[in-house]
């Protein structure tokens, strides 16, 4: 537990049904989720630090209808173990062993801790499953909470871009974040449904 693991082929994002932590389930996104992406993309505290979004449910729905055929990402809705929705996650864009990490949103006043096991279990996904060894992300300059956030995870700035502020994750640095926040994490994961 906690070794460094790497792979030489080039990993493939696959979307998964269900990835079970211990508060949280991601599932993967349906069109019955719109109205709550909607809600937490749109809000006021939310929406300064992300990329615009439609407040139509009905362009959220056909959005989450053209990704249901596709096979280049996997989007999460994260909910508690009663099934009520607490944020989204996603990956997408890999290039060589690297996956773009995004979509990371809770809803206004969810537990704190549900955005970090949220960022575990994708991570351990991402990488324990999967098979990648890095992330890229993006964070708005004036999110400084996130950025910081990211930083302490393992982190490390690449260049300022526009309002953004971009990282790379390597894969020794995230295993030494699993250590830290292990009390959020089980290991392994639980993964059911995953596509071929």
């Amino acid at each position: 537990q906690g070794a460094v693991k790497t792979v030489s082929a080039s990993p493939v994002i696959r979307k998964a049904a269900q990835i079970r932590g211990h508060t949280l389930v991601l599932r993967n996104a349906a069109e019955a989720d719109a109205a709550f992406i909607v809600g937490i993309r749109t809000h006021p505290a939310k929406r300064r630090f992300i990329s615009p979004t439609s407040s139509e449910v009905s362009e959220q729905v056909a959005w989450l209808r053209r990704y249901a055929n596709c096979s280049d990402q996997a989007y999460f809705v994260a909910e508690d173990l009663a099934g009520h929705p607490s944020g989204t996650v996603r990956i997408y864009d890999a290039i060589d062993d690297s996956f773009c990490f995004g979509s990371w949103l809770t809803r206004e006043g969810a537990p704190r801790h549900q955005a970090v096991e949220a960022l575990l279990i994708i991570y351990r996904y991402a990488m324990d499953v999967l098979g990648f060894n890095r992330s890229y992300f993006a964070v708005r300059h004036d999110n400084r909470s996130v950025w910081r956030f990211m930083e302490r995870f393992g982190g490390i700035r690449t260049r300022s871009e526009g309002e953004d502020y971009w990282y790379e994750t390597q894969r020794a640095a995230v295993e030494a974040s699993f250590q830290r926040h292990a009390e959020l994490l089980p290991s392994p994961i639980q993964v059911k449904g995953m596509a071929a």
